[in-house]
């Protein structure tokens, strides 16, 4: 069971009241993130490949998100360079005997938070793209869809217990 769930985790899904797949006759899938749902692109009965997306939520605010942490690493990245080429500006000078070790410390100390800074604004992009692309919701694998209880304007709390918005049965065919 734990790596069906990693499985799904990896997936990007969440399972309401899962266990192992050749156990189930079916799977109440939700979405990782929160939001409201937009469209829902499939009807009960359908049969569904794996990887097929079944509803998507509003991506609006989730872009914003990505675009804003676009633009922190872009701010990382020219603060880190400024930095980068301030420690080397006061080796030099230290290394001429122009400028004392706390200079040279200080330019060090402010590289190392640059550098800091950019990277968790690298990670903070990843994770805006990450829950972007989770803002759709994909078959885990190829069965038919039993009910759609999440239907647009659904409003997904992925915090909380979510509520199911797409039942999916194995395919036995």
């Amino acid at each position: 069971m734990n790596q069906r769930m990693a499985a799904v985790a990896l997936a990007g899904l969440s399972l309401v009241g899962a266990s192992p797949l050749w156990a189930v006759d079916k799977l109440e899938l939700t979405t990782r993130v929160s939001g409201v749902v937009e469209t829902v692109l499939v009807k009960p009965g359908q049969h569904v490949k794996k990887g097929t997306v079944l509803l998507r939520l509003d991506r609006t605010v989730l872009q914003a998100r990505l675009d804003e942490a676009m633009a922190d690493q872009l701010r990382a990245q020219a603060d880190e360079a400024d930095a980068r080429r301030e420690q080397g500006r006061a080796q030099e000078l230290y290394d001429r005997t122009v400028s004392s070790t706390s200079e040279l410390e200080a330019a060090q100390l402010r590289y190392a938070r640059a550098k800091a800074a950019l990277s968790a604004a690298q990670a903070r992009r990843v994770i805006a793209q990450k829950n972007l692309t989770d803002a759709e919701l994909k078959a885990p694998f190829g069965g038919v869809v039993g009910a759609v209880p999440g239907g647009p304007g659904t409003v997904v709390a992925a915090d909380c217990q979510p509520k199911p918005l797409i039942i999916l049965s194995p395919d036995q065919r």
